[in-house]
């Protein structure tokens, strides 16, 4: 099979297209043959090094959608020709960015015929995240406020859809290019990242009770400031551990909390995908693919993926 390998960490001339053996699946795990693989910029952090990956060589990817190829001795939930999604790969397993992945059966579920398999890798990680979010860790209610930061990103994009399955009021930050998608999505308010009165625009529509915040280190301040009583602030993709609580008088006046969230650690990933599905099949959340890529053209999606700004996802197909 073909497979994107880099064997030492570096930039994007560190990935090679190989042949390599097709794998053989575990007890546990589900050989897929790949039809989609999505591209994060995670997967850039564990070809550079900034995060380690289990060993080296290693093939890139976390999200998968394909079809189940064959399955391990131990798999009941699946059969041969099942079509399927998954994530979480690519950190202590091999990714996916491949003509075939194995993927352990709690991190795949069902695909919906009404989903295809470039939607459904472009959704399976930032969907995982923005639920963990959202519901899982803010508790999310109907009739609340939220405020998602960076309503166009991948997982920006995910949040907005689901906070609006929740029948919660959603405000959003985005460039006015994505204003009437992200309206279409969901959204109850959108408004420019960059005004100039942004804590006073966000007032107006009403204190949030949730916040999803992609830049804690530089929009702390102002989600404390606009915050409601008891705010539940979560943060994905922060660097900064200095952006905590302690530097902000605000949020002991109003009792906030704020959560670390990484998709790596979620519990029952395959039930969340499988209630992503549920949503994705009833036509409440779409995932939207901005690029496809083949395999010779993963380090450009690399590139792209930190550089560029677009709505959605970026999803390579071998």
């Amino acid at each position: 099979m073909r497979a994107v390998r880099y064997h030492e960490h570096g930039g994007t001339d560190v990935l090679t297209t190989e042949e390599l053996m097709r794998p053989e699946p575990a007890a546990n795990e589900l050989l897929v043959a790949v039809h989609a693989a999505g591209i994060n910029p995670v997967d850039t952090y564990f070809r550079e090094g900034s995060y380690k990956p289990a060993t080296l060589p290693w093939i890139p990817g976390s999200d998968v959608a394909g079809v189940v190829s064959a399955v391990g001795d131990d798999v009941t939930e699946f059969k041969a020709g099942d079509e399927i999604y998954a994530t979480g790969l690519g950190n202590g397993h091999p990714g996916t960015c491949a003509e075939y992945a194995t993927v352990p059966v709690e991190l795949a579920a069902s695909l919906p015929d009404s989903v295809s398999f470039e939607q459904a890798a472009a959704g399976a990680l930032v969907g995982v995240t923005a639920w963990q979010s959202l519901i899982a860790t803010a508790n999310l209610q109907p009739a609340e406020t939220v405020l998602i930061h960076g309503g166009s990103g991948g997982v920006g994009h995910m949040a907005v859809q689901i906070a609006n399955a929740t029948g919660a009021t959603v405000v959003t930050t985005a460039s006015p290019k994505y204003h009437d998608d992200l309206d279409a999505m969901g959204a109850d308010v959108v408004l420019d990242y960059a005004r100039d009165d942004l804590e006073d625009a966000i007032e107006e529509v009403g204190k949030p009770d949730v916040i999803l915040d992609h830049r804690l280190d530089e929009y702390l301040p102002l989600d404390c400031a606009v915050a409601a009583k008891g705010c539940r602030i979560v943060a994905i993709g922060n660097e900064d551990q200095e952006a905590t609580f302690p530097s902000v008088p605000a949020a002991r006046a109003k009792a906030l909390s704020v959560h670390h969230v990484s998709m790596f650690n979620t519990p029952d990933i395959g039930d969340v995908l499988s209630r992503l599905a549920t949503l994705m099949e009833a036509g409440a959340l779409t995932p939207r693919v901005h690029q496809t890529y083949d395999l010779a053209e993963v380090g450009a999606a690399h590139d792209d993926v930190l550089a560029e700004s677009f709505l959605g996802k970026l999803v390579v197909t071998p």
